[in-house]
């Protein structure tokens, strides 16, 4: 399988430099062309009709999201090229987009690049403008720590420090939040384990990840080894993740 590539970035000496990581370690990937703006891009995506773009966030005049908006046929996945800070990028992968993060990270590039699909393209099917607003609340406001959690009908934001816990159903993941209600992600336990902010959560078992920062009210070893949540749920903290689970709390 080709897939027909264009990148896209306002500095030529990135372009260049993931053409070569491309050409060396990527061997699906046909580079058809390269834009060095969003009026370039226009013209070389409607004449090449790609299967990806490398797409830059952060470009002069237009940037990648005003780019998108501007087409009227999506028909291409998009693998976003960002400098964005770390909780901003946590919104970008919690919303099912695929990032790669300057510098480029070889393994972080083939990871992305495997999702690709020449015959069901995802751009068509990402709501590009919320993302946008998730990123530009990140960038203006540090301190609004927020995530876009995909569920079976689209996206809902949430407030980091409004979820207490998360848990493992089958290949969906239960939010439970603080004002009592439960949300259902359909994203697994696995992917929200990369996505969160390590120094807020805390995976204590196969089925469970706990909001250590905002909501952890007590751990008790009487009642088998269970993080108690200022909620009144006891959650299980695995034998194996134990050593960990105390390290991290002792640092609070």
């Amino acid at each position: 399988m080709t897939i027909d590539t264009i990148i896209i970035d306002d500095e030529e000496n990135a372009r260049s430099n993931l053409k070569l990581i491309l050409d060396e370690f990527c061997p699906t990937i046909n580079v058809v062309a390269e834009a060095g703006s969003a009026e370039e891009a226009r013209a070389l995506i409607n004449h090449h009709q790609p299967n990806l773009l490398f797409l830059d966030i952060n470009m002069p005049n237009e940037d990648g999201f005003e780019l998108l908006e501007s087409l009227e046929d999506k028909n291409f996945s998009v693998i976003f090229i960002t400098a964005h800070n770390q909780f901003a990028l946590k919104a970008l992968k919690a919303g099912a987009i695929d990032y790669i993060e300057k510098p480029i990270d070889i393994e972080d590039l083939q990871a992305a690049i495997s999702k690709v699909s020449v015959d069901n393209a995802a751009g068509g099917n990402v709501d590009y403008n919320m993302i946008r607003n998730i990123l530009n609340e990140h960038k203006n406001d540090s301190k609004s720590d927020i995530i876009a959690v995909p569920t079976l009908s689209g996206y809902e934001i949430i407030k980091i420090e409004d979820i207490v816990h998360l848990e493992a159903d089958e290949s969906y993941t239960k939010i439970f939040l603080t004002n009592g209600k439960k949300t259902t992600s359909s994203m697994t336990i696995a992917k929200y384990e990369k996505v969160l902010n390590e120094d807020i959560f805390f995976r204590v078992h196969k089925s469970h990840i706990i909001n250590t920062r905002h909501h952890l009210k007590e751990f008790n070893r009487h009642e088998g080894n269970v993080a108690i949540m200022d909620n009144g749920e006891a959650i299980p903290v695995a034998r194996r993740k134990l050593s960990g689970f105390i390290s991290k709390i002792k640092t609070f």
